[in-house]
């Protein structure tokens, strides 16, 4: 048997959230999600203490395609670590770190613009 991460290869709306995870493109996905240009993937994150340079590691890797980065920080807002402001500010991403539920909505709306938008999603129950 083989396992592989989690992936959605595209762009999709997310359609609800919660309940520990998400809905998009007729699928669900438990936990979070890496909304990025080459697709959606399982984020192996689970609470904003873990943000790091290497749970990012796929943005920077797309930094190139990406402007905004919405971080949906579960449901509260949480602010991101200084040295990850700098790194995203250095890479020419603008982050934005909001609630879930706010990062989903914007999301969405920013996608429906053709927008060169991505999302770093924790899951909320």
């Amino acid at each position: 048997m083989e396992i592989r991460d989690a992936h959605f290869p595209g762009r999709a709306p997310l359609d609800a959230y919660g309940e520990g995870g998400f809905r998009f493109a007729e699928m669900s996905h438990r936990g979070s999600l890496l909304c990025v240009p080459s697709g959606i993937y399982g984020w192996n994150v689970c609470e904003p203490e873990s943000f790091s340079q290497i749970a990012f590691d796929r943005v920077f890797q797309e930094q190139d395609d990406i402007e905004v980065l919405l971080i949906g920080t579960g449901r509260e807002l949480r602010p991101l670590p200084q040295d990850l402001k700098v790194l995203f500010r250095e890479a020419g991403i603008l982050a934005d770190p909001m609630s879930t539920g706010a990062a989903v909505r914007t999301f969405n709306v920013l996608l429906s613009e053709d927008r060169a938008v991505a999302a770093a999603l924790l899951a909320v129950d």
